[in-house]
């Protein structure tokens, strides 16, 4: 089966396993827990549409259990001596630096040929996706093992697409997501109240932070690196003592916060992959940050500006993604 053909079958798939929310929530079978975690994702819903400017859409007013762990597998790749991550093309979305697979077996097998072709590759879960609004996306059973603030996020994150996406630039997309996501967030969990849950939101936000800085770190080490002319086997080497390095940053990292949060990243041999990953989401969001600051958080503003940024060209919107602090 080609490529298009299991993503096909596996959107028909999900699609075909969806259910109402509201029946669910209304049927006296359901189990409460259930029906609780999605009375909540209506709420959320809500709340994103009245306060945050994001779209009422026909996404996340249904859910389907898929009885696995995992929505899809994405494999990502890079050089083995660089850190441009390798892309493939669709149609509406343009080109992006992942491919998704509905089955782990034919993710690893693609990794595999990535590997051997002289490529870091890895295969990276995802509990959830979205198809832009182009389907009434689900809720699916795999989101609901997080919390109800992670649950939040990846709702307010996923509608930031519907709302705006640049095909293409996934850098820009997600940056701006993942700032509308955080801020949203935050305003839930103080309009419900949650103290609680904001503390160990904002907790695991710290830790995440902190953890993201050493990546990045990690990953500028080595795009300095692999710009030297260095013979394959001295590349090797330093780029070994690199993530070697970055394996004792993070362990000190855990010892620091006192958490095991960080030992997924110690479980496996990290790759250029890893860090791309990791750069495709946190290395713009300052510069959104920033935007949101100027706007005085008023989201409205924040939306109207990112639209303008979306009409320009792309060189401007990477200058924009890496614009210093200081910057204009």
């Amino acid at each position: 089966m080609s490529w298009y053909g299991q993503a096909a079958h596996g959107q028909l798939d999900l699609l075909c396993r969806r259910e109402p929310i509201v029946d669910l929530i209304h049927d006296t079978s359901t189990d409460p827990e259930l029906r609780r975690r999605l009375t909540t994702v209506l709420e959320i819903r809500d709340f994103a549409s009245e306060h945050l400017g994001l779209p009422d859409s026909r996404s996340y007013a249904h859910y389907a259990d898929l009885e696995r762990d995992a929505a899809v597998w994405n494999v990502i790749a890079t050089g083995r001596f660089d850190m441009q991550p390798v892309t493939w093309c669709y149609p509406i979305v343009g080109c992006l630096a992942y491919r998704a697979y509905f089955n782990r077996d034919r993710a690893m097998s693609h990794a595999e040929r990535l590997d051997r072709a002289g490529h870091d590759a890895i295969v990276s879960p995802a509990i959830a996706y979205s198809t832009l609004g182009w389907f009434a996306d689900p809720v699916l059973n795999t989101m609901l093992a997080w919390d109800d603030a992670r649950l939040a996020g990846f709702l307010f994150h996923e509608l930031t697409h519907e709302k705006l996406f640049v095909p293409g630039d996934t850098p820009f997309n997600e940056a701006y997501a993942t700032v509308v996501e955080r801020e949203g967030v935050r305003r839930w969990l103080t309009d419900r109240g949650e103290l609680a849950m904001l503390e160990r939101w904002q907790r695991d936000q710290r830790e995440r932070s902190a953890l993201v800085e050493v990546l990045l770190d990690a990953r500028q080490a080595l795009i300095e690196l692999y710009a030297l002319e260095l013979p394959t086997e001295t590349m090797r080497l330093r780029k070994q003592e690199v993530f070697n390095d970055l394996r004792i940053d993070i362990r000190e990292l855990g010892e620091r916060y006192q958490t095991d949060r960080f030992s997924d990243w110690l479980a496996h041999d990290l790759n250029n992959a890893h860090l791309v990953h990791v750069a495709t989401y946190e290395a713009g969001t300052a510069a959104f940050e920033e935007l949101l600051q100027a706007c005085e958080r008023d989201l409205a503003c924040f939306h109207d500006r990112v639209a303008e940024l979306a009409t320009q060209s792309r060189d401007r919107r990477h200058d924009f993604l890496h614009q210093k602090p200081d910057d204009d």
